[in-house]
């Protein structure tokens, strides 16, 4: 029997089971868990859930990130803000070879541990933030930053000692849009926290370890996270069953996060830590055992830019790979990937499905400038077009309209036409070949088989069902997608997709238009196909009928 997924998922105090591995004979139970399954954490008590064929690790994804806001991920670290001071570069200075700039605008975003839990939140987790601040205004401006993302941020304690992390970063613009970052200061206390901060500390990480399912640890070695900080919190996330991932700082010695579940190293913090070069992943797969061994954690993650990332275990090593990217900017990449770590094991992924979760996260944000959390809906856009081939041309509207959004991000049109298509004749190739024409990415709407004899065309119409009409239109190749509809007209279907390009027969020229308004309301328009004389459903039956007629009457005589 093959078990799959829950789509609701059930959650046991801080632990949760989403996936059963094939043949393990498991059952509901209340108690431990009979049988051991390395895909599932230790849990008190689960159901699991029979089902067909068992679901791709990209249909998993897709429905483990819809439970996504029900899970709680604990922040461990250095909160920072990010301070951006963007001018126009208009003229070099004559008192120095230095660009003069024109201030144009001022920018606060989170930083660090900060970056990390706004993270958390877009991919629909709620962070439960523990770190230290000062008391500052610094200190107000990243509360008020963290708290509008749906953070909990009662876990963050104040010190009159410390400074708040700023990074003040001058970027000059080019044309008034093209960035290009200056320089950077850095305003920040990196003394390590005093014994009365480190009790208040893990006292908050006590108190929201009880709501959350997962610790992550952002350390950048700024004081926060010391050997006792980052030892005690492990311990106590250890006791009750907690994984605990770790964005190790830029040191050499991993002792102070001994005992964590997974350290996400990037290639040159593992050069570091061994004091070996890396240059591709069959070197890290040689020195998988050393670099095991020298984290001091249950399993690595090397994180190696385009090359994806190597799972390292106890008899362990996996190549997860990764499609190549535009890189912009590599700011934030790491808090990306932790996050998406987080929020994967949290949601009940195997390991190797939390990795493609990160690269896929840490993917998108290196296409962007600065420290920009990649949503949801995003991620999920991403796994419908990569893999869009295995889900085919006919969709449903839910899976459809992240993908499109996507591909709207990056650039493309959307063109839509829609008709019964009961047979399939040149008319109809002729307007999908305009469609393309006229946009990157076309989509058809369909009449069932309920809307078309609804619309009176005859009693024995539809000749052919929705699904076999469906299926002879996404054959061909100017059509990207299907969306089969039982509305008597697309304006639903239209006012979700919102097409940049609308086609219709000429004939529809100087009538109205269902969806005119909707389109031409978000900047897109109305085109006409030119009409092919004589080309129609309606035509081709009637000659069928003719011939079958002269037919039979030849045949009586």
């Amino acid at each position: 029997m093959d078990f799959a997924i829950a789509k609701t998922p059930l959650f046991v105090g801080n632990l949760v089971c989403h996936y059963y591995y094939d043949g393990l004979a498991v059952e509901q139970v209340s108690g431990e868990l009979r049988d051991s399954c390395w895909y599932c954490r230790p849990l008190i008590g689960f159901t699991a859930f029979a089902k067909g064929p068992r679901l791709t690790m990209w249909e998993r994804l897709l429905s483990l990130l819809e439970a996504s806001n029900e899970v709680h991920v604990l922040v461990l670290g250095d909160y920072m803000l990010d301070h951006y001071l963007y001018g126009d570069a208009e003229r070099i200075s004559p008192e120095a070879p230095v660009p003069v700039l024109n201030r144009v605008r001022e920018e606060f975003a989170l930083g660090g541990a900060g970056s990390v839990a706004g993270d958390v939140a877009a991919l629909g987790a709620v962070p439960h933030c523990v770190g230290v601040m000062g008391m500052n205004t610094d200190a107000e401006e990243l509360s008020t930053l963290l708290t509008a993302t749906g953070a909990d941020v009662s876990g963050l304690v104040r010190s009159s000692s410390r400074r708040t992390t700023r990074k003040t970063r001058i970027v000059g613009l080019a044309q008034h849009k093209h960035r290009q970052q200056l320089i950077r200061f850095d305003d920040e206390t990196r003394d390590p926290i005093d014994e009365n901060t480190t009790k208040q500390l893990l006292s908050e990480v006590r108190r929201q370890l009880s709501q959350c399912a997962v610790l992550c640890i952002e350390d950048y070695n700024k004081g926060v996270v010391t050997a006792e900080v980052a030892a005690a919190a492990t311990e106590l996330a250890a006791k009750r069953g907690i994984p605990v991932i770790v964005d190790p700082a830029a040191i050499n010695d991993y002792s102070r996060y001994a005992g964590a579940s997974l350290i996400t190293p990037n290639r040159t913090e593992t050069e570091r830590l061994i004091d070996i070069r890396l240059p591709d992943v069959s070197a890290v797969e040689k020195h998988r055992e050393r670099i095991l061994s020298a984290s001091r954690c249950k399993q690595v993650c090397v994180t190696l830019d385009a090359e994806g990332a190597a799972l390292i275990g106890p008899g362990r090593f996996e190549h997860i790979p990764t499609r190549k990217r535009d890189v912009y900017d590599v700011t934030g990449a790491g808090d990306e990937v932790l996050a998406a770590l987080a929020v994967g094991i949290a949601l009940g992924c195997t390991d190797s499905e939390a990795v493609c979760l990160a690269n896929i996260a840490g993917g998108l944000e290196v296409e962007k400038f600065g420290c920009v959390p990649i949503t949801r809906d995003e991620i999920v856009g991403e796994i419908l077009l990569e893999h869009h081939r295995d889900l085919g041309k006919v969709r449903e509207l839910d899976s459809l309209l992240p993908e499109l959004k996507r591909r709207r991000a990056a650039g493309e049109k959307v063109a839509f036409t829609n008709g019964c298509f009961d047979i399939l004749h040149v008319g109809h190739v002729s307007t999908f070949a305009f469609c393309k024409q006229h946009a990157d990415v076309v989509v058809v709407g369909v009449n069932s088989d309920d809307s078309v004899r609804r619309l009176g065309k005859g009693e024995d119409r539809p000749i052919v069902g929705q699904e076999d009409r469906a299926r002879m239109i996404a054959a061909l190749a100017d059509v990207d997608y299907v969306v089969v509809f039982d509305d008597d007209t697309p304006l639903s279907l239209i006012e979700a997709i919102r097409p940049d390009v609308l086609a219709k027969g000429q004939d529809w020229e100087g009538k109205e238009v269902v969806g005119r308004e909707v389109v031409e309301k978000h900047g897109g328009k109305v085109l006409f196909v030119p009409f092919e004389a004589g080309r129609s459903t309606t035509n081709i039956v009637e000659r069928i009928r003719k011939v079958c007629e002269s037919e039979s009457t030849a045949k009586r005589a």
